[in-house]
């Protein structure tokens, strides 16, 4: 979500919470759906609520019955998410009523699969304010809610059926149980106070409606430090997209701009060679030009395919790693069994690990062989580096290892490194993603 779209949420947010209360002051409140809303609002919550208390009751109940055999301690524990599916409903009641969106407050679990979603659901502290509501809403807030919206229309229903009742009795009507009236013009008299009363009992409607869409909003949406969480998170996202971005235009830029003009020159240094006399000092002067030129043509290749090599978006992440193993001073085998393209910061963090990996194992590591294995299951890429190397990598030492821990974290991903003494060492990559093609395995 780019900060645009944070921004006009967190506004959304403010306007609906404003707009319940503004619409009870609005000149037109009466003329519009807002009655209406509030007052389907209040009724909806309140059967909800008599629902979620019942379904409450009768789960615990289960779960203690259940306990000594030990089937009911699931269920106990279960009972502890009981308030996800009733906030995430509420939340959504909410913006029926005065379409201010109310944000999830729950962060997405950094690996997928039920145990790793369990995990932090019981770990966050969102999921504990929302059972705190469920248990609100079940057993203080539904009562408040249907006695409100039964007394706006039993009242006045009451009221404008005096009348009607006392033809059909031919004697007497109890109004409300508490006024007995014989006389028709009373009866008639009620039935328009009825009428008049009607749209008054609206403000108290919305009134309660508001104080609780408000209330929701209180406790089911993201807190001030949940939120600033979620906008760091999103923030390095956005700013690692940006710094993706601006390497491939240098990348464009350097291979389409200076690596041809250097080409040229060498092509143009080859041909005064040519024409050069073969015995004078001019050919000796133009070869170490050309020489020169091929050097800093090779240095500037180099550089190309560190900032973001184009085998790598053309060809995916195996051959961009079969590349740099080609290109490694040691022996390098390689294997992949991927079921597709992956994303382009999947590729990249995966790749750079990978040249870093090698380029570590040739400077420090005294290894005779390494080896580059990926594979992707369940949602996950995996790429494992390993070398027969002395070990004891350290990544206090300043080997990088710390950057690339740092560009993982920013895929959701975690960099495990396994160096003992003696060797050997494995560098392993672990990133959640989806094929680009959407197949998996």
């Amino acid at each position: 979500m780019s900060g645009g779209a944070v921004a006009g949420a967190v506004a959304g947010d403010e306007h609906g919470t404003g707009s319940a209360w503004a619409s009870v002051a609005r000149a037109g409140f009466l003329r519009s759906a807002a009655p209406w809303r509030a007052a389907g609002y209040l009724l909806v919550t309140g059967v909800s609520g008599l629902l979620l208390c019942a379904g409450l009751l009768l789960s615990a109940v289960v779960a203690g019955a259940l306990a000594a055999v030990l089937v009911g301690v699931p269920l106990a524990a279960a009972l502890g998410l009981a308030g996800l599916p009733t906030a995430a409903w509420e939340r959504r009641l909410v913006r029926y009523l005065d379409g201010g969106r109310v944000a999830n407050p729950h962060r997405v679990p950094e690996r997928p699969g039920l145990a790793a979603w369990l995990r932090l659901r019981y770990r966050e502290q969102a999921t504990w304010r929302e059972l705190g509501f469920a248990l609100l809403a079940a057993f203080v807030l539904w009562p408040i809610d249907l006695a409100v919206v039964g007394c706006v229309l039993a009242v006045p229903g009451y009221l404008v059926a005096a009348l009607p009742l006392l033809v059909l009795d031919g004697e007497q009507v109890n109004v409300l149980k508490v006024v007995e009236v014989h006389s028709a013009v009373l009866a008639a008299l009620l039935g328009l106070a009825g009428l008049l009363l009607l749209p008054l009992l609206a403000y108290p409607v919305a009134v309660v409606a508001a104080a609780r869409a408000s209330l929701v909003r209180l406790v089911l949406a993201p807190g001030g430090r949940e939120q600033r969480i979620g906008e760091l998170v999103r923030s390095r996202a956005r700013l690692v997209d940006a710094f993706e971005a601006e390497r491939r235009r240098i990348e464009r830029d350097l291979h389409d701009g200076a690596q041809q003009r250097l080409v040229a020159l060498t092509m143009a240094l080859g041909l005064a060679r040519l024409d050069a006399p073969a015995d004078g000092p001019l050919v000796a002067r133009l070869a170490a030009a050309q020489r020169e030129a091929g050097e800093v043509l090779a240095e500037l290749r180099e550089l190309i395919n560190g900032i973001h090599p184009q085998v790598l978006t053309d060809h995916g992440l195996p051959e961009a790693c079969g590349d740099a193993a080609d290109r490694s001073p040691i022996p390098v085998t390689t294997g992949f069994d991927l079921p597709g393209r992956l994303p382009a910061p999947v590729e990249s963090a995966g790749y750079f690990v990978v040249t870093e990996a090698l380029a570590n194992i040739a400077k420090h590591s005294g290894a005779s062989t390494a080896s580059v294995e990926g594979r992707y299951a369940e949602g996950w890429l995996t790429v494992e580096v390993a070398d027969d190397g002395r070990g004891g990598a350290d990544p206090e030492r300043g080997t990088g290892l710390t950057g690339l821990a740092d560009r993982i974290a920013v895929v959701d991903g975690t960099l495990t490194v396994s160096s003992p003494p003696g060797g050997p060492t494995l560098v392993r990559v672990e990133i959640p993603c989806t094929p680009i093609d959407g197949r998996g395995v």
